[in-house]
C-alpha cells in the first residue's frame, strides 16, 4: 500500500512515531534538507525531514522555518484547502525539524506548464493562491507546485511564509483581477475573525495578526490581486 492509499490519521500517525531513517540528503536545497523513510509497525511512508540546525542563517526570518512548515500545513487543514503535504514537527536524526509526506509526482512538471496543459485543475491553483496571500509566501515558485496521480494540487518548501511585513512572491498571477469564489471567500473570511491556535502557537502575535489582515483585506475585495508592478515574482521562477 502506498502513502497515497492511507488515511490521514495513519499518514500522520507514522510521520510523528514511525522509526526514521535517512535515506539521502536532497541536492540544491539552500538548506539541509533530507529524504527519509518511517516505518511503523508493517507500514512506511517516505517523507522530507528539515531540521532547525541545517537552516542558513536570515537577516529576515528568526529561526525556525521548520515551524513556519507545519504552520502552513495547519493552516491549510483550518482553511478546509487541503493543498500542503501532512506536516509534523518532532525529533529526528539531527534534532528537531519539520517532517512532511513525500508527494509522488513527475518532476518534470512545474506550475507554468501544468497551468497551460490542464485547466481542470485551475479551481485548485486559485485556492493555492489565496492560501499564499494569507500566509504571505514569499517563495512560491514554480517548482513548489506538484500534482499527484489522483490529480490533486500541493504546495511545498513553505519555510518562508507569514512574515508580519507584506512581502508576497509567488508565480501565480494569472487570476489577478478575479472575483473569489464565494466558497473560498467564506473559507477566508473566518480568518479573519480568528487564527486557529494550533496555527497561532508557531508564530508570533505580530506574525498571527497579520494573518487576519491579510485574510480581512482579500475577503473585503473579493477579487484576486493584480500585480502591476511585476516585482512580486520569486527568483529563480522555477
Amino acid at each position: 500500500m502506498s502513502a497515497n492509499e492511507l488515511d490521514s490519521a495513519t499518514q500522520l500517525e507514522i510521520l510523528a512515531r514511525g522509526e526514521m531513517s535517512i535515506a539521502m540528503r536532497m541536492p540544491y536545497s539552500s538548506n539541509a534538507t533530507y529524504l527519509v523513510s518511517l516505518k511503523l509497525a508493517d507500514q512506511s511512508v517516505r517523507a522530507i525531514y528539515k531540521p532547525l540546525h541545517g537552516e542558513r542563517p536570515l537577516w529576515d526570518f528568526e529561526p525556525g522555518l521548520h515551524r513556519r512548515e507545519v504552520a502552513a500545513y495547519r493552516l491549510s487543514e483550518a482553511m478546509g484547502l487541503h493543498c500542503v503535504p501532512p506536516t509534523i514537527l518532532r525529533d529526528g536524526p539531527n534534532g528537531e525539524g519539520s517532517v512532511q509526506l513525500w508527494i509522488e509526482a513527475d518532476p518534470e512538471q512545474h506550475y507554468f506548464a501544468i497551468f497551460e496543459q490542464r485547466e481542470d485543475l485551475h479551481d485548485q491553483f486559485r485556492a493555492m493562491c489565496a492560501f499564499d496571500i494569507i500566509a504571505n509566501n514569499t517563495d512560491r515558485k514554480s517548482g513548489h507546485v506538484l500534482v499527484d496521480k489522483e490529480s490533486r494540487v500541493w504546495g511545498i518548501d513553505q519555510g518562508l511564509c507569514f512574515s508580519s511585513d507584506f512581502k508576497l512572491r509567488t508565480v501565480i498571477w494569472e487570476f489577478g483581477g478575479e472575483p473569489i469564489a464565494e466558497s473560498l471567500l467564506q473559507k477566508i473570511g473566518r480568518l479573519g475573525e480568528h487564527v486557529p491556535l494550533e496555527v497561532a502557537t508557531l508564530l508570533t502575535e505580530q506574525e498571527v495578526a497579520a494573518i487576519s489582515d491579510r485574510a480581512n483585506w482579500l475577503h473585503t475585495g473579493a477579487r484576486f490581486p493584480v500585480d502591476p508592478s511585476g516585482r512580486h515574482y520569486p527568483w529563480p521562477l522555477v
